[in-house]
């Protein structure tokens, strides 16, 4: 069983992002742009710092129209982004 679950890990990344936008087209949807956490300094969130070291850079903008995710993505927050591989 350990085994099995240390190979489904290895399928799977997380990413630290903050929310740089979001505009509402109205029509029930928005768009959203974030951008991978950056941290260089020792005083400043040890998390992030981590983060940093491992994305340095990247981001992902997106349309959303679904209704209970809408609301959801605030600007200026942090959000884990975890990338699970799809099966065909």
């Amino acid at each position: 069983m350990k085994c099995q679950k240390e190979a489904k890990q290895k399928n799977k990344m997380r990413a630290k992002f903050q929310t740089q936008s979001v505009t509402d087209f109205g029509y029930g949807s928005k768009q959203v742009k974030l951008c991978a956490v950056y941290a260089i300094s020792e005083e400043r969130n040890k998390e992030d710092n981590q983060f940093s070291k491992a994305t340095p850079s990247g981001t992902i903008e997106m349309m959303i129209s679904a209704e209970g995710a809408l609301d959801f993505i605030k600007p200026g927050k942090k959000y884990y982004v975890d990338f699970t591989e799809a099966e065909d």
